[in-house]
């Protein structure tokens, strides 16, 4: 049984007839002195009409004048008429309705129409073959399928015309499953398809799509004797193509002995649809060897096709060839190819296009708006928006989701505000796919409250929508909630293998290893764990988790790497400070033919510099742009200035900067500065750090970086001056949060906060070992940095957190388990410390992960020797 692609709104037992509330309308009033000539009567109003008898009047003349009226298009005078037949007890034929429902449906005039059926419904009890079908065309026209639904019930005879027109009304509005249900009962009730049945219910099979219900129809059509007929075999065609088998609809186009246009574009547009392009595109040269002139349908599928082969130049030819044919003015041709030139990244054809256009429609606008933001011109996506508002266009739901999307990319909140008001206004809200944006719109610019406000508002929400809110929840630094819908999600839908990466990037950006292998293994049992990007999303999940063992088994099991997958590795490696791992894993990257690229090189001096192998991390640098064809970007630059300082030749380091070819950004100045901090050099960390903040003033890491500068070098007034300034700009550090997972369940712990149910024993063992710390170090301050600054710099750019976090573990592991910490922040050597003697006194393997790199404590010894933390003034 197909699945309707919407909820059935109506019940489909058509042997109830179902009571229909009608509308009653009150006559209009009648001036007494008004002289009616197509009336040839004077209507008086109370006694007056009272006094008429209807046998004095000639309802010939009166039902003939409303008909004329009809043929007219004078539809309110003809409802006067009707109105007042009505008041005086005038009989009303049969064509007199049909020629009021048949002018209603063609103005598409709805609450005409229902005035007339309110009439139609006081003077009759059943409807005639005729009438009914009259009034079954005119609600099914107008989208109005509860009215139909109730004539349809009310009709004593029904003929195929009857059953077409509400199967085609069901199919219409998206009822598919309703509508073969339909076309099932008709065949049941003995009534006999005919030509106008077959392509609207064929039509309903590629809509669901349904290829089993499709090939049933398809013995129908035989069974009754239409395989001949081109309308038939078109709807065929198309149908199959629809259902993606695009070979049977082949063969029934190769054996047809006459084709029509349609014939043609079902083809062509059928293998357009299924991504066979070539195919699409041979066969409309067949088309034109055969004299066969294409019309515009047949042009816009060929011109998306070239959009979909990405192909400029086939797409420049086309449309060459379309200005030929004098298709160029018309306006679907225009917008399809402004469409392909914005796909093909050509936006100054996309714009000749457009300006050339003579009426654009909102096709046309939208066209252009989404070229613009798919092509990374946000701001000219909304100039243009805002032209079309000038131009009276009125936006749809595709517009509203360009532009929202343009809002996201560059954080325009305000604008995003008012198009969510308009959507609300104009009822677009209801579509998915504004939904769908509306989140992430909200998401990018940190309104994550709202942004599930909407999610939660929505009335139905596919895989996109979950996803949505997932990757909102992790932008904006809310791991477990995202997490925690990622595992609701998977009770009600399958995830995509969007979901997964971002399920998967969660969970490495908290270090929630046991939710990762969670997820891994799902992937495995759902058959996509080597699909596309997947194997990445993985690799980069165990990298960050710091598992480089799992991380090597699965890279190396992995058949098809791209750069991409040699890249996470070599990253893996050079932040965990594996510098000759890192090395060795880029010679076999070459030897197995894989090209490096800028991040490839980014890892590879990030190793050199941690390792402190200055000489091979220089060669590296030199050699990138001769032998690799890759030119220094500035992040190789800073990665130099890194490697230089961190070694302890900062003067060259500066040196290095004075030399550069390239404007030096902050980020390279940072490198100095973090160098001078490290080594004491004041006077150029100043320097450096005037640089820093003369082209950026916002970014909280130069403001922690400058303090801790300060610090180390017991300048506490000038980290005064650093914290006042950040108050006075607005710029906030975030609280420190430490992550730890026990038992397969991530807890979180924010500086400061004592809500954990645990609290008051994850004290009780800190104080417990700070006892035991005191006895074996008498000499290790309690709070490193506390003085006349106040609040304690450790407290502010570290909290301390995983103290907590590591505490916890403690409680709820057995002894001799490892303990792995993720935190948000720098690892203060106070902290720093504390866990040394920690991993020493309870023999166990602590792991820190910071914003830095990872800490790996075992028998009171870290990996990073002591450099990487936050250090004191000695």
């Amino acid at each position: 049984m197909a699945v309707s692609a919407k909820t059935p709104r109506l019940p489909l037992q058509t042997d109830l007839i179902y009571p229909l509330p009608l509308k009653l309308f009150q006559p209009k009033s009648i001036n007494s002195s008004a002289n009616r000539q197509n009336l040839q009567i004077s209507l008086k109003r109370s006694s007056e009409i009272s006094a008429l008898h209807t046998n004095s009047i000639d309802t010939v003349n009166l039902n003939s004048d409303i008909c004329e009226l009809c043929l007219h298009g004078n539809l309110e005078q003809a409802l006067l008429h009707l109105d007042s037949m009505e008041e005086c007890g005038v009989p009303v034929e049969e064509e007199t309705y049909i020629a009021l429902v048949k002018l209603c449906e063609w103005k598409r005039a709805a609450s005409q129409g229902a005035r007339v059926y309110a009439h139609v419904s006081n003077s009759t009890a059943l409807l005639s073959i005729r009438l009914g079908n009259a009034l079954l065309s005119m609600f099914v026209r107008l989208g109005n399928l509860l009215d139909a639904w109730y004539v349809f019930g009310k009709m004593e005879e029904r003929d195929v015309f009857s059953w077409n027109v509400m199967v085609g009304g069901y199919a219409k509005s998206g009822f598919f499953d309703d509508a073969l249900n339909l076309y099932h009962r008709m065949l049941w009730v003995g009534i006999k398809p005919d030509m106008y049945t077959f392509p609207c219910v064929l039509r309903t099979c590629g809509g669901v799509p349904d290829l089993a219900r499709g090939m049933e129809v398809h013995v129908h059509v035989i069974r009754f004797g239409f395989e001949a007929d081109v309308d038939v075999t078109n709807a065929l065609i198309t149908m199959y193509a629809k259902c993606g088998d695009v070979r049977t609809a082949r063969l029934l186009f190769d054996r047809m002995p006459r084709r029509d246009q349609i014939s043609w574009n079902a083809m062509i547009s059928g293998y357009v649809e299924n991504e066979d392009c070539l195919e699409g595109l041979k066969l409309f040269l067949m088309m034109r060897d055969l004299s066969i002139y294409p019309d515009f349908m047949t042009m816009t599928c060929v011109i998306s096709a070239c959009e979909i082969l990405n192909d400029a130049r086939l797409g420049k030819e086309i449309h060459g060839y379309v200005s030929r044919m004098e298709f160029g003015a018309d306006v679907s041709i225009c917008n399809a190819l402004i469409q392909m030139y914005s796909s093909v990244g050509n936006l100054s054809e996309a714009e000749k296009v457009f300006c050339r256009i003579g009426f654009k429609d909102v096709v046309s606008w939208t066209a252009m708006i989404s070229g613009y933001e798919k092509n990374g011109l946000p701001h000219k996506a909304v100039e243009t928006y805002q032209r079309m508002g000038l131009k009276g266009v009125k936006p749809d739901e595709i517009t509203i989701v360009s532009v929202l999307a343009a809002c996201a990319s560059v954080g325009l909140l305000d604008l995003g505000i008012k198009l969510h008001e308009f959507a609300n206004k104009m009822g677009l809200i209801t579509y998915t796919e504004v939904g769908n944006i509306l989140i992430d719109m909200y998401s990018k610019c940190g309104c994550i409250d709202k942004a599930l406000e909407v999610f939660k508002q929505m009335p139905e929400k596919n895989v996109i929508s979950w996803t949505s809110i997932i990757s909102g929840f992790r932008i904006n630094n809310q791991s477990l909630e995202a997490l925690s819908f990622f595992r609701q999600m998977r009770f009600s839908l399958k995830p995509n293998l969007v979901t997964l990466v971002a399920a998967l990037s969660t969970c490495a950006k908290i270090g929630a290893l046991m939710c990762g292998k969670e997820i891994h293994a799902h992937a495995l049992r759902s058959g996509v764990g080597f699909e596309k990007f997947l194997p990445n999303a993985l690799l980069d999940m165990y990298t960050r988790c710091g598992r480089m063992e799992y991380a090597r088994t699965l890279f190396d099991s992995h058949k098809d790497k791209d750069v991409s997958s040699w890249n996470i590795m070599l990253t893996g490696y050079a932040y965990r400070g594996y510098g000759t791992l890192t090395i060795d894993l880029f010679h076999r990257m070459i030897d197995e033919g894989e090209n490096p690229n800028e991040i490839t090189f980014i890892a590879l001096l990030c190793a050199c510099s941690r390792s402190g192998m200055v000489s091979e991390g220089l060669e590296y640098f030199n050699g990138m742009q001769q032998q690799y064809g890759v030119t220094p970007n500035l992040k190789h630059y800073a990665c130099m200035v890194d490697l230089f300082g961190r070694a302890g030749h900062v003067e060259d380091a500066y040196e290095f900067i004075e030399k550069m070819p390239l404007e030096p950004d902050p980020a390279v100045w940072g490198a100095l500065l973090n160098a001078c901090r490290i080594h004491r050099q004041v006077e150029l960390g100043e320097l450096a750090a005037r640089f820093i903040f003369k082209m950026d003033s916002e970014s909280v890491g130069y403001y922690v970086l400058l303090c801790n500068f300060y610090a180390d070098n017991g300048r506490w007034d000038e980290v005064l001056r650093v914290r006042k300034m950040m108050r006075e700009t607005g710029v906030m550090v975030d609280p420190g949060c430490s992550w730890v997972e026990v038992k397969g369940k991530v807890h979180a712990f924010l500086s400061g906060d004592s809500s954990h149910p645990q609290i008051k024993e994850i004290h009780a063992v800190l104080n417990g070992l700070y006892e035991r710390i005191k006895t074996i170090n008498p000499g290790m301050p309690e709070n490193s940095f506390v003085n006349d600054t106040g609040t304690s710099r450790a407290d502010i750019f570290c909290g301390h957190s995983e103290r907590l976090a590591i505490a916890f573990g403690l409680i709820n592991t057995v002894p001799g388990v490892p303990i792995w910490v993720t935190k948000n922040l720098y690892m203060c050597s106070s902290c720093h410390n504390t866990v040394k003697f920690i991993s020493k006194i309870v023999r166990r393997e602590i792991t820190v992960r910071d914003t830095e790199q990872f800490h790996h404590f075992k028998d009171g010894i870290c990996s990073c020797a002591d450099k990487g933390c936050w250090g004191l003034k000695k």
